[in-house]
């Protein structure tokens, strides 16, 4: 499996002719303990790795959270609004974030399939 990088990309859920989501990867410990935080909405979604839990301690608004194994099988999906504390998932090894009720609408479920496509780094990064 592949190691990330912080950066942008895109989620492909479903395989290639599955949506395309605008995707930001957390990868280092400082922008994983930052995800969301502070922020009013976020564009497409982002991935936490390596994770396998979330809070929502100090967050502007509810969000979607789908735990993915280490082949990006979707675990389970919930929505968590602010103040809450997810429980671990055994076997997550990756968490997905975007805002409430957009995962649904992607057709990310528990058993589906999600591919993670990043973007080459910008010159001068």
């Amino acid at each position: 499996m592949a190691r990330w990088l912080d950066g942008r990309g895109e989620l492909v859920v479903g395989g290639g002719d599955g949506p395309r989501v605008p995707l930001e990867v957390a990868a280092s410990y400082r922008a994983r303990t930052k995800g969301l935080l502070g922020r009013d909405s976020v564009d497409g979604a982002m991935l936490l790795t390596p994770a396998g839990s979330v809070h929502t301690f100090r967050m502007r608004m509810p969000i979607d959270v789908a735990y993915l194994d280490r082949r990006l099988t979707v675990i389970a999906v919930r929505t968590m609004r602010p103040g809450r504390l997810g429980l671990p998932r055994l076997r997550s090894r990756h968490v997905l974030e975007a805002a409430a009720g957009a995962m649904q609408g992607w057709g990310v479920r528990a058993g589906a399939r999600v591919e993670i496509r990043v973007s080459p780094p910008s010159a001068g990064t």
